[in-house]
């Protein structure tokens, strides 16, 4: 059995030194989890590439492969999921679905990238020793400024998945954001886009990640109505209780629905705090108020928590 014991990460400003984590994350991940996020990257890269393609011939690409590519985008993003076996579920979904995008292209004319040409292997044993030369350190060779220009464009797209999953979750889509995920995961192995190109594909994305942040910003209050200034309790109250941490509103509507009336208290914690301020939650009575303080807090405040805990999407951290 392979054992990861390094690795190579510094997508946040939580990195250790301000210089890169290199034998856990300062966010809770250890290197078998980064190892395999690399390797979903190197997958989402060579899917990029057969699905920009696609676009450019005119060819639709269907609503669950969009979905796939912002889902494991925002999986590799810091704070969202710590399982390494959920990333071999990712892993094997994104090489069936590249290897259908390659089939749907048909004959490719020229050289191809080695991350669209890669086969995945079918232990986790086997995907760990591939991702090697998935790290962002691998080509050391590689032009500096290419590089971080790289590197940036692939974070901007992690945090768009974010965005795009929440307004997708709550039924609303756009066309130019999902299609931006191809055409710059496919940007991030073409050789030939010097610093200039991928400077002037990096403010292009600015624009696109704007279109998407409208986009959830419409989800959200096309739900659950127009933010406004709320008082939240911040003390407790007597009886049951849930706390329901994360970014989800949806998920805090539905535990709201299913514990009306039934005598249990619903708090927020962390990011969910802006959830007192949409007309359409607040209206349930049982939404008691807030827990704790930010995110980073969780571990210590949940550990002797005598109640429920709902934990959804991301800031979070392992128990």
């Amino acid at each position: 059995m392979k054992i990861v014991d390094s690795m190579f990460c510094y997508q946040c400003e939580q990195t250790i030194g301000g210089k890169g984590c290199t034998k856990t994350g300062n966010c809770g991940k250890n290197a078998e989890v980064s190892a395999l996020q690399d390797l979903l990257i190197y997958e989402l890269k060579g899917i990029g590439y057969y699905g920009h393609q696609l676009i450019q011939k005119g060819v639709d690409i269907d609503d669950e492969t969009d979905k796939f590519m912002m889902d494991a985008s925002f999986s590799t993003l810091t704070n969202v999921n710590f399982d390494p076996e959920r990333f071999v579920e990712y892993l094997r979904s994104a090489e069936q679905i590249k290897q259908t995008l390659k089939s749907k292209l048909g004959e490719i004319k020229g050289s191809i990238p080695a991350e669209a040409l890669y086969k995945l292997p079918g232990t986790k044993e086997e995907m760990l020793r591939d991702s090697e030369k998935a790290g962002i350190m691998y080509d050391q060779a590689l032009n500096e400024d290419i590089r971080s220009l790289r590197e940036m464009l692939i974070y901007g797209m992690k945090g768009m998945g974010a965005y795009c999953h929440h307004a997708h979750v709550l039924g609303y889509h756009d066309e130019t954001v999902e299609n931006f995920f191809y055409k710059g995961f496919a940007a991030t192995i073409d050789k030939s886009l010097t610093v200039e190109d991928l400077y002037n594909l990096t403010m292009e994305f600015g624009q696109v990640n704007l279109k998407c942040m409208e986009l959830l910003d419409k989800a959200n209050t096309g739900s659950y109505g127009q933010p406004e200034p709320t008082e939240v309790l911040i003390t407790k109250k007597k009886g049951p209780f849930i706390v329901v941490s994360g970014h989800d509103l949806k998920d805090l509507e539905e535990v709201l629905q299913q514990t009306e009336g039934k005598g249990v208290n619903i708090y927020t914690h962390g990011e969910m705090l802006p959830a007192h301020s949409y007309p359409k939650l607040k209206k349930f009575k049982h939404l008691a108020g807030n827990f704790g303080g930010a995110w980073q807090d969780q571990q210590k405040e949940f550990d002797k928590l005598p109640g429920c805990i709902l934990m959804t999407t991301n800031c979070l951290q392992k128990p």
